[in-house]
C-alpha cells in the first residue's frame, strides 16, 4: 500500500468517525448547515426515485452508492465523490451497507453563484467564468471523480467547524469555498461550470431566490418577488413551483426557519429575538411553525442539540 493510500484510509477513518457521530437515525439527518444532509443506512436499499433542486456535492465515507441519471449509472464510494446538477430527477441505490459497517455519506447543496465567484477568481478576470462555458446541454448532469487528499481535508474541516458557533460563522463558509475550489482545480473545471451555469441560467427564479435570501427578514410578498424578475405574480408562482417544487411562500418559510435554527443553536439570541430577526411578528406563531418543521419547540430543539454536542465531546474524550 502506497503512502498516499495509507493517508487516504486514515482520513476516511476520520470522516467515518465524524459522520457516525452526527447520524443518530437511519436515513437522512439534518447536518446543521443550510443544504447539508447526512445519511446512514445499515442495509442495502433498492433503487428509489429522488429529486434535487440545487447543484450538489456527494461524498461517501463508508459503503457505496449508485445514482442513475438519464439511463446512465454512476457509482461512488470512499475513494470517489459525486457532483449532481440541479433540478434533477434521478434514482438512488445504496449498494453496500451493514449494521457493523453502515453506509455513511453527506450531500451538500452548492450555490451556483459561489461556483461563479471561485471560478472567476481562479481565472483572474473580471468577466464571469460562466461566459466561457459552452451550451449547458453539452455537459453530463452527473460527474464522478477521484476524491483527493486536499478535498478530503477541506471536507473534514468543514464538518468539524459546525460544532462551534464562531467556527460555523467564520470558517464554515471558507471551507465550502475551498471545497468548490478543490473540485474546480482538478479535471472537473469545465464540467462543474457547465452544471452551475445550467442551473443559474435556467430561469429567472435564481435571481428571485438570491433576492429572497438577502431580504428574508422583511415582509416579502409574491408580488415583491415577481416584480424583481419582471413577471406577473401568477406566472412567477407557476414558474417558481415548477423550478423548485415549492411555492414562494413555502420557500420563504423554510428558509426563515432554517436560518432561525442556526441562530438558536448559536445561542447568542433568545427565542423572541430570533423570531423577530427572521421576520416573525408573533413569537407564538414562530414557535408553532418551528415545531411543525423540526418536531420540537425552539427551546427543546436547542436543549437536544446541546446534549448531543456534549455527548460527542464526551465520546471524543474517551477515544
Amino acid at each position: 500500500m502506497t503512502t498516499s493510500e495509507i493517508e487516504h484510509r486514515e482520513s476516511s477513518a476520520d470522516l467515518i468517525s465524524v459522520l457516525d457521530a452526527r447520524t443518530p437515525k437511519t436515513g437522512g439527518n439534518d447536518g446543521g448547515w443550510p443544504g447539508l444532509t447526512l445519511y446512514r443506512f445499515t442495509e442495502p436499499v433498492a433503487p428509489a426515485w429522488e429529486e434535487i433542486q440545487s447543484l450538489s456535492l456527494g461524498i461517501v465515507s463508508q459503503g457505496s452508492k449508485a445514482v442513475i441519471v438519464d439511463g446512465s449509472r454512476y457509482v461512488y464510494d470512499p475513494f470517489h465523490y459525486l457532483v449532481l446538477g440541479g433540478n434533477l430527477h434521478f434514482q438512488a441505490e445504496i449498494l453496500q451497507a451493514s449494521p457493523r459497517e453502515p453506509f455513511l455519506s453527506f450531500v451538500l447543496e452548492i450555490d451556483p453563484a459561489l461556483v461563479r465567484k471561485v471560478s472567476t477568481d481562479m481565472l483572474g478576470r473580471r468577466s464571469s467564468a460562466f461566459d466561457v462555458v459552452s451550451e449547458p446541454g453539452e455537459a453530463d448532469r452527473c460527474v464522478v471523480s477521484p476524491l483527493d487528499p486536499e478535498l478530503m481535508a477541506a471536507v473534514l474541516r468543514f464538518l468539524r467547524s459546525l460544532d462551534s458557533g464562531a467556527d460555523r460563522r467564520v470558517l464554515a463558509p471558507m471551507c465550502v469555498e475551498e471545497m468548490v475550489y478543490r473540485v474546480l482545480r482538478r479535471e472537473q473545471f469545465s464540467r462543474m461550470l457547465h452544471l452551475a451555469a445550467r442551473q443559474a441560467s435556467r430561469t429567472p427564479i435564481s435571481a428571485a431566490l438570491t433576492f429572497a435570501r438577502a431580504h428574508y427578514a422583511e415582509p416579502l410578498t409574491v408580488n415583491d418577488l415577481a416584480r424583481q424578475v419582471a413577471l406577473s405574480p401568477s406566472a412567477f408562482s407557476a414558474l417558481f413551483r415548477e423550478t423548485t417544487g415549492r411555492t414562494p411562500y413555502q420557500f420563504l418559510k423554510d428558509y426563515r426557519l432554517d436560518r432561525a435554527r442556526e441562530l438558536l443553536v448559536d445561542r447568542r439570541m433568545t427565542v423572541s429575538e430570533v423570531s423577530r430577526h427572521v421576520g416573525y411578528a408573533s413569537v407564538s406563531h414562530f414557535i408553532k411553525e418551528f415545531r411543525n418543521r423540526f418536531g420540537d419547540t425552539p427551546a427543546a430543539y436547542v436543549d437536544a442539540h446541546n446534549l448531543e454536542a456534549e455527548l460527542r465531546r464526551m465520546r471524543s474524550d474517551v477515544e
